[in-house]
């Protein structure tokens, strides 16, 4: 059998928040129906939103390979210097 003596801590703080839950069940619900987010939609004002994260991905993996391109370089001259 697993022994879980470091897990009491976490063991308690479980039980308080299912014991907590299970008594006060209004409290989750309320959480539930706050607001509508859901049925909100990212329509055409965020398009800028969305193209700028495609730049700036684009721009991170263009610099990635130009990168790994002088490395590589760097390395060809070092592999021919020790080769000498």
């Amino acid at each position: 059998m697993i022994s879980l003596k470091g897990f009491n801590g976490f063991k308690n703080t479980v039980m308080a928040i299912l014991f907590l839950a299970l008594c006060f069940p209004e409290m989750a619900q309320a959480q539930a129906t706050a607001s509508p987010l859901g049925s909100q939609t990212l329509g055409r004002p965020y398009w800028h939103v969305f193209a700028a994260y495609v730049i700036a991905w684009l721009l991170v993996l263009l610099w990635m390979v130009a990168i790994s391109r002088r490395l590589g370089r760097i390395e060809d001259r070092v592999g021919s210097t020790v080769r000498d």
